[in-house]
């Protein structure tokens, strides 16, 4: 089972390809939206093997990966009609990769949920409505277990975005890091979504 295209209320969400190495480089040149992931924008060759990275983890299980957001004019979430990103401005990148990571568990029904947006695009529940997307494909579309997302304990937008979604804190945890972020010391969380918790809040709606 391939990526789709998903739509929401505002947003076309289409499978990262390598013909958007350029917006990920844009993305990641600004430095407040990596505040928390390295505390700096990154070099070009940095973004690259990202990249590849990232297209290597969207392989490993059928329906999993990252997408490029793009505004929309609107259309039903779940949509598999083709990818037209002429549509809207680029809004950021959408990530639902297998877990991984030393932190993470090593089971291909976990999948870790994240999200990173060109600053001109928060706080407008934008990160929110693509993650309720990605939950509602993991769980309904490719039958995930659990989806989990992991941030900076310091990082409040974030985890207001994990409980806006309805995700539960589930741990702190303590990495170690060579060159610690301001923060580090406070640890990393992680907050979950189970495939149990996901039915109820359907049944819920």
């Amino acid at each position: 089972m391939p990526q789709p295209v998903l739509r929401t209320a505002r947003l076309l969400m289409v499978p990262l390809a390598d013909r958007h190495l350029e917006l990920e480089v844009q993305l990641d040149s600004d430095p407040e939206v990596l505040r928390y992931i390295s505390g700096r924008a990154r070099a070009r060759d940095e973004v690259v093997a990202s990249h590849a990275q990232r297209m290597a983890q969207a392989g490993k299980v059928d329906g999993l990966g990252f997408w490029m957001a793009f505004g929309s004019d609107g259309g039903a979430a779940g949509s598999t009609s083709p990818a037209r990103e002429d549509e809207g401005e680029f809004v950021g990148l959408m990530m639902l990769p297998p877990a991984h990571g030393p932190d993470q568990p090593d089971d291909p029904t976990v999948t870790d949920l994240g999200y990173r947006l060109v600053r001109r695009y928060w706080r407008k529940g934008l990160a929110s409505e693509a993650s309720r997307a990605l939950l509602r494909h993991a769980f309904d579309t490719v039958g995930q277990s659990r989806v989990i997302a992991q941030t900076m304990a310091v990082n409040t937008g974030s985890r207001g975005v994990m409980a806006a979604i309805g995700m539960r804190y589930a741990r702190t945890y303590f990495p170690s890091f060579d060159d610690p972020l301001p923060g580090a010391e406070l640890g990393e969380v992680e907050y979950e979504m189970t495939r149990g918790m996901w039915e109820a809040s359907r049944g819920a709606r």
